[in-house]
């Protein structure tokens, strides 16, 4: 086992790696940036260095100074989390180079998944459905083409990256040259890598992903599905499993092809094939229903999702296995249980199109009982700035049914309360209270369709004047307690823990 691990990432995915490490026994380094010096999980780890600017490119995205701090700090490994330098081959393999693990699979394999076009063309090669379309295409006539032998709708997408940038949907030819002129645009200035594909656009589809799990000894399985179609520009917001569309036949035959993909280059630990699930077969007249679309090579944020079902820690088991121990199941051994749903948390303003909102946390209180748990990297009196993802906690809940999961997320919603920023609260609250999500009827365009002109219920007087003195009280209250503290030995003394 490591004696040191350095989390090269921020928030609750960087506390949640710590937690392993402590429950693993490992000491834990935290890098933060000058916009995190007072972060949660940099007063967290064990020890912190300070890696730049507030930019990500001049501090979680300077992989050069992550790995400095790792040797500086004796560290033996190196987890990327998800996100920033997670899914980038070259840091894997410098990582190594530098005679530290990387926690998380090779950099030949990140690589092989990391082009959309040529990890298409490999999962041809291993007979793993895909969706019909066409790589490797230039010219405006070459996409028209292929438009037109694909049929419309159409999707362009930047053959690198992920996260709905660089994509555009195509209803007619007089929407396709512009469509590929934003798109090349938007993938040359967030991945560099201007190249595009074209696909058919499944107008109805779902989106399912498979958890799959291998170690450096060769065994490799998968740990069954995640629903992820309730989704705002191309991104998730809420997972659960198992998939209300399913059934046990569609179940292992998907897991059979995840692990077919990972295999065909050579994966090990974490990862998930993600697929698009075509809930109108008809539409293109092909079978199966379902069609590889990427690979995530790394731990994905809904991974406690599979956690809750699977009784597995997939971050313990990220850490064994880097460390050279050998993943003890089999397929056989593996089954899901319950049913767990995972809402994401943002500050942002469902009813303004989604953007984000910053500000001072005046009042956080995450929920708390049975089957709940909360994945959070924020506390009261932290800042939500515009550096970064304004995701402020994962709120996951399991129960033994559906309906039942339901229910307890209802409730866990209701009694979050967030005050200082403009949160999606409210909105998942309306998302789960539609027949359409109920009954597992949500394609990955029904957010868009169903809640295109949603805006919140008024908040009541006694909320607003709550939060208004939300900042009051708390700032006043702790003042208080830092001047009038007689005790020199006080850890308000001690460490300043209170911040303004």
């Amino acid at each position: 086992m490591f004696r040191k691990i350095l989390v090269a990432n921020r928030g609750e995915i960087a506390i949640r790696i710590m937690r392993a490490c402590r429950e693993l026994g490992v000491q834990t380094v935290a890098v933060y940036s000058e916009a995190d010096k007072n972060a949660q999980h940099v007063q967290f780890a064990d020890e912190a260095l300070c890696i730049g600017g507030a930019a990500p490119k001049e501090s979680y995205l300077n992989a050069d100074v992550i790995i400095r701090a790792a040797l500086d700090s004796k560290a033996d490994a190196i987890h990327p989390g998800y996100g920033f330098l997670s899914e980038n081959a070259a840091f894997a393999a410098d990582v190594e180079s530098a005679n530290l693990t990387f926690i998380g699979p090779a950099a030949d394999s990140i690589r092989a998944m990391g082009d959309k076009a040529a990890s298409k063309i490999l999962m041809k090669q291993a007979n793993v459905p895909t969706v019909p379309g066409v790589e490797g295409l230039e010219t405006y006539d070459e996409f028209k083409k292929a438009a037109d032998e694909i049929g419309y709708p159409v999707l362009i997408k930047a053959s690198a990256g992920g996260g709905g940038k660089g994509m555009r949907v195509v209803s007619a030819e007089s929407e396709l040259k512009e469509a590929i002129e934003l798109a090349r645009s938007e993938a040359r200035n967030a991945f560099g890598d201007e190249r595009l594909l074209i696909e058919k656009y499944l107008e109805d589809a779902h989106h399912i992903e498979i958890q799959v799990f291998g170690d450096k000894h060769g065994n490799l399985v998968h740990l069954f599905e995640r629903e992820c179609s309730v989704q705002r520009r191309h991104q998730k917001i809420i997972e659960e499993s198992p998939s209300p569309l399913l059934t046990p036949e569609l179940r292992e035959q998907m897991g059979a092809a995840a692990v077919k993909a990972a295999k065909a280059v050579g994966y090990y630990n974490a990862g998930t094939v993600e697929f698009i699930f075509d809930s109108k077969p008809s539409t293109l007249n092909l079978k199966p229903s379902f069609y590889f679309l990427e690979m995530n090579t790394r731990l994905q944020v809904e991974h406690p999702v599979t956690e809750m079902v699977s009784g597995l820690d997939l971050v313990h088991w990220q850490i064994r296995v880097a460390a050279g121990e050998a993943f003890p199941f089999a397929q056989s051994d593996l089954c899901q249980h319950g049913h767990a749903i995972e809402c994401r948390i943002y500050a942002e303003d469902p009813a303004g199109g989604f953007l984000p909102s910053t500000g001072k946390l005046l009042q956080f209180i995450p929920p708390q009982g049975p089957g709940i748990r909360v994945d959070s990297g924020f506390a009261v009196g932290d800042e939500v700035t515009h550096f970064y993802d304004p995701l402020l906690a994962k709120l996951i809940v399991r129960a033994e049914s559906r309906a039942d999961a339901i229910v307890r997320m209802e409730n866990a919603l209701a009694d979050f309360i967030v005050h200082g920023v403009t949160t999606n609260i409210d909105f998942m609250r309306a998302v789960l209270a539609t027949d359409d999500f109920r009954q597992g009827k949500v394609s990955t365009r029904w957010v868009e369709e169903k809640f295109g002109a949603w805006s919140p219920a008024p908040a009541d007087a006694l909320t607003v004047i709550a939060a208004a003195l939300a900042d009051v009280v708390f700032v006043g209250k702790a003042q208080s307690a830092v001047s009038n503290e007689s005790d020199p030995f006080s850890p308000w003394k001690q460490t300043g823990n209170y911040r303004n």
